[in-house]
């Protein structure tokens, strides 16, 4: 199984992603490592992404879940995947793929983001993030979060319990 955790920059979707693979004990991967380099420094000069550059994103994203799905092993991948067409494709002829979306208000990413530090995505670029959002509805195997001001190991708790899923080495009560 692949449990793609997605949301606007800011979200929390790498932290949550790594604390549910953390408690999984599977494979963990941020969507932020298949950008090519061009899409990186676009990014860092402030320059939203448009549909073209997202395409070889996530073509590479598709072709790594692929990969873990013929391995036979589970995964965590953080990634966006903020409007409908992305998450069709990622969701596209993978039955084991289940993707989580964490709803978070524009105010509370505007704060995270401007005490992050270290990370290529230029806050200046959220706006461009809430215009392309469009929130999930009615998407088979998608499911909503509130992010609200919860910790994320509560939201990895939140995801497990949402997707009967059972943390390593702590199988769940009949």
């Amino acid at each position: 199984m692949i449990v793609v955790v997605a949301g606007v920059a800011g979200s929390g979707k790498t932290t949550v992603g790594q604390v549910l693979a953390t408690r999984l004990g599977w494979i963990f991967a941020d969507g932020d490592s298949f950008h090519p380099a061009a899409s990186v420094a676009k990014m860092r000069a402030g320059l939203a992404l448009t549909d073209d550059d997202r395409g070889p994103w996530l073509a590479a994203i598709s072709s790594w879940m692929d990969d873990v799905i013929a391995s036979g092993q589970s995964a965590v991948l953080a990634g966006s995947a903020l409007k409908r067409r992305y998450r069709d494709e990622l969701l596209a002829g993978r039955e084991q793929v289940q993707l989580v979306f964490l709803v978070i208000s524009k105010g509370k990413c505007e704060a995270r983001l401007a005490a992050r530090t270290g990370h290529f995505f230029n806050k200046q670029l959220l706006a461009s993030q809430f215009g392309d959002l469009e929130l999930p509805q009615d998407e088979p195997r998608v499911h909503q979060i509130e992010v609200d001001d919860r910790p994320a190991a509560q939201i990895a708790t939140a995801i497990i319990r949402l997707l009967g899923l059972e943390p390593a080495g702590h199988p769940q009560a009949s």
